[in-house]
């Protein structure tokens, strides 16, 4: 998978996410839907948070590489 496509999935990610707590507060939804979407926004934030932390470890493998070429 290209780097671009992990990009638009974290940012489909996030976007889906804004939307499922916006109709939750919104409070519209059956309990069945609520529980579904709740279900849904779990899941999603175990993956974007799996995707910053390899955002994370790859900007300190950059920055560690970075300091070793100022040297």
């Amino acid at each position: 998978m290209s780097r671009e496509k992990k990009a638009e999935t974290f940012e489909a990610s996030m976007s889906r996410l804004d939307e499922i707590v916006t109709l939750l507060e919104e409070n519209e939804q059956s309990l069945d839907e609520t529980v579904k979407l709740f279900e849904e926004g779990l899941k999603l934030v175990k993956v974007c948070d799996g995707r910053l932390k390899e955002f994370e470890e790859r900007v300190r493998q950059l920055s560690s590489s970075g300091e070793e070429l100022s040297e």
